[in-house]
């Protein structure tokens, strides 16, 4: 059983010049792990177009569109820090990156984890400043 969420999964001050930029980056970290095939990145990409996935609180999570869910091998989470911040357009800045794989209807229990989480503005705060993956992985015991 592979976890959803390792430090490997978790990148650090990280900075991008666009949104399309970071939702790549995130969801190559879910490629590299073995979590999606390349083509996921791409249906993330889409899943944008249709409409932001800016969350609020600094906090975009983005996903695959529903038919990439063939592209999905297992569930898995990548979370990518962004201090400086990325403009999601619309004025929403995005420093933290939740890329999300749910295999077979999970990522609505992975996503209500993280909704939990990140619903604490502190929280995200802690995400933000974080020095290390394993402070950030602390925050979201409940996901695994």
């Amino acid at each position: 059983m592979t976890n959803i969420l390792t430090a490997d999964n978790i990148i650090l001050n990280q900075a991008f010049t666009n949104k399309e930029e970071a939702i790549k980056f995130t969801g190559q970290i879910l490629v590299d792990k073995g979590y999606v095939d390349q083509e996921y990145v791409e249906k993330m990409l889409e899943r944008e177009e249709l409409s932001s996935t800016f969350m609020g609180n600094f906090v975009a999570i983005p996903h695959g569109t529903d038919d990439a869910k063939k592209s999905v091998n297992t569930s898995g989470l990548a979370i990518v820090q962004v201090p400086e911040g990325v403009d999601f357009g619309g004025g929403n800045i995005v420093k933290v990156l939740i890329g999300i794989a749910g295999k077979d209807g999970a990522h609505l229990e992975i996503l209500s984890q993280i909704a939990i989480v990140c619903s604490e503005e502190e929280n995200v705060e802690k995400i933000v400043k974080a020095t290390s993956a394993e402070e950030i992985l602390s925050l979201f015991d409940e996901v695994n």
